[in-house]
């Protein structure tokens, strides 16, 4: 008898915050997968606005009815996490070009480190596209509205 294999992903990022093109990616893969696991990564190239625990408690807040996501950190490799989670995916968003070039990039590094783990490319519908958590932050730091861009359970100093 072939044993069933989950097919589980992790979306991985800093989600500083997460905005609603991460959450509309999620749930429109969810019908894909098994689980997701929501992995916030460390990148040291990013200087983050929210401490990790914040950001873990929303993300858990926005899905806390979906038994399909799981919501975890990691402090190293995409793909040794995916490896030791048992995942066969890497679940990454796209907005434009450039991101494309930067994912693949990436993707190509998780490939080489010998993991079978394969990257699926999703873009976000078209009123999420020029949204990023960059973007997000700038309009909280200079006092902005911005709720319209992310979950409602994203409460910023209140």
């Amino acid at each position: 008898m072939k044993k069933h294999t989950i097919r589980r992903a992790v979306f991985p990022g800093t989600f500083d915050p997460m905005t609603l093109g991460h959450i509309d990616i999620i749930n429109r893969a969810l019908p894909m997968f098994d689980e997701i696991i929501v992995a916030i990564g460390t990148n040291t190239d990013k200087k983050r606005l929210f401490d990790l625990q914040k950001r873990l408690g929303w993300i858990r807040e926005i899905f806390k009815d979906n038994p399909k996501i799981v919501v975890d950190h990691y402090p190293g490799l995409t793909a040794d996490f995916c490896h030791y989670k048992e995942a066969n995916y890497i679940l990454r968003g796209i907005r434009n070009v450039t991101d494309f070039e930067y994912e693949y990039q990436i993707a190509q590094v998780n490939r080489a480190l010998g993991h079978d783990v394969e990257t699926i490319f999703m873009m976000p519908k078209p009123e999420f596209s020029a949204i990023s958590s960059k973007f997000v932050r700038d309009v909280i730091i200079y006092g902005g509205d911005y709720k319209k861009f992310v979950h409602d359970a994203i409460q910023v100093g209140e």
